[in-house]
């Protein structure tokens, strides 16, 4: 079998500048990281179908996104893929004090046991003090400092909640989010009622944060569920399109009220299998 040596001397191979490939020799760091972006969500797509066939090249795909920005970096004299595997192993290390005792990735076996919370405060306490260090101008460190902006939009929200709860900027419990979720949608009613189109923007922004936090105090990781539910929904209206192609129709020839009734045998089909189940 290949292994990871041979995966370098490929990218090398395709970015060889005289018998590489032209694609790949046009490409920089900013042009591939769509590309870096869709293989990040195919393999979360493949795990959360239970495609473990499939999710081992799923892996390999995202794994060549590392390898690409590492050539890159290497042709321009900023690093290579030595150092970031060697970045991540001690930063990992040090992040777990409580596994790799003094800092020894081979050493005993024997660290101090900690409890799920000990380890997450501290796991926090270091992740701090790596801010710190890296920070320009110490007096101005921000606790929301690292949080990438390029994160999807609901998981930012919960990096950015899950901080601010550190030093208590948070809802005790979810029922008041609740009561927030409400005052939100209640203030999306009063925009929508003065019809105006920037404040409506800025309301709905104000209610998916909130709701964001809701999903957040329930234990529920609001990316997922949305992914859940945008799944719901197309397969449900894949029915709706097979029901009418079975009846020689087309959706744009039915009503609302035609299309909400097979909507509705879609769900009743959807409980009468899992019924079976």
């Amino acid at each position: 079998m290949y292994q990871l040596q041979d995966l370098l001397h490929l990218m090398a191979r395709l970015r060889d500048p005289q018998h590489g490939c032209p694609w790949d020799l046009k490409q920089n760091y900013a042009s591939i990281v769509p590309y870096t972006l869709e293989e990040a969500y195919e393999v979360a797509d493949a795990i959360e179908r239970g495609d473990y066939d499939h999710l081992p090249g799923e892996l390999g795909d995202l794994l060549f996104q590392v390898v690409y920005y590492s050539q890159l970096a290497q042709e321009e004299g900023r690093f290579e893929f030595a150092q970031v595997v060697d970045g991540i192993t001690r930063k990992l290390v040090r992040r777990h004090p409580h596994v790799f005792l003094d800092g020894d990735l081979y050493g005993a076996l024997d660290a101090p046991k900690l409890s799920e919370a000990e380890i997450k405060q501290r796991w926090e306490e270091i992740k701090a003090e790596e801010r710190a260090e890296k920070a320009s101008a110490p007096e101005q460190l921000s606790l929301l400092d690292d949080v990438p902006a390029a994160l999807p939009a609901l998981s930012r929200a919960v990096k950015l909640q899950k901080r601010t709860a550190q030093v208590g900027f948070d809802w005790p419990e979810a029922l008041p989010v609740v009561d927030k979720v409400r005052e939100e949608l209640d203030e999306v009613l009063e925009a929508m009622s003065e019809n105006d189109p920037q404040a409506i923007t800025e309301e709905i922004g104000d209610l998916l944060f909130v709701v964001t936090n809701l999903a957040r105090h329930l234990k529920v990781d609001p990316e997922s569920a949305l992914r859940a539910a945008n799944a719901k929904f197309e397969r449900r209206f894949r029915f709706i399109e097979q029901a009418l192609r079975d009846q020689g129709l087309k959706a744009e020839q039915c009503s609302l009220e035609q299309l909400d009734a097979l909507w509705g045998e879609a769900k009743k089909s959807e409980a009468s299998d899992a019924a079976k189940c």
